[in-house]
């Protein structure tokens, strides 16, 4: 487990369509000082599949999450909306398609999510540095009414989940 300077542990994965941008996000995050764990797929293969990557994202998150460890995760894909969907499939993962910085911000303030999943079809890296940036700074709301829905989400994923794996 690889730990970042702002004291979060930081996962990446990506599949095919990702994976040029992944690689560039990467190179940016070596630059920023931000420690992270790339969870494939390290070499390209045009024929991989992107719920795998969310998968191992996803599982290393909870694992981090088992130690109160923070956690954060990048994932990428074409329309990154397989990736949303796949990575919500595990308990405590909440995963947004972030297309800019102010979404990004609103999706961790209103939402508390904890993975981002940005379409590289339609970003570049330079858009996808602003969205990395604003996650890393986000701060969760600790309003009334945002701690309220996050405590719902909770009851949902007990109800349908057996349990933190």
């Amino acid at each position: 487990m690889v730990v970042s300077k702002s004291n979060v542990t930081f996962f990446i994965g990506s599949d095919h369509r990702g994976f040029k941008l992944k690689e560039q996000i990467k190179e940016f995050l070596v630059k920023q000082d931000i420690q992270f764990k790339d969870c494939g797929n390290t070499i390209y293969k045009k024929d991989d599949d992107y719920p795998d990557y969310a998968k191992a994202v996803a599982k290393q998150i909870q694992k981090a999450l088992k130690t109160t460890q923070p956690a954060k995760g990048i994932l990428l894909c074409g329309s990154a909306e397989g990736m949303v969907i796949a990575a919500n499939k595990f308990k405590a993962i909440r995963a947004a398609l972030t297309t800019s910085k102010e979404q990004t911000i609103l999706a961790v303030k209103d939402d508390h999510i904890n993975v981002i999943c940005i379409p590289a079809n339609t970003s570049k890296i330079t858009k996808s540095k602003s969205i990395i940036l604003a996650f890393l700074k986000a701060k969760t709301s600790q309003a009334k009414r945002h701690l309220r829905r996050i405590k719902k989400i909770k009851q949902i994923e007990k109800n349908n989940f057996k349990r933190l794996l």
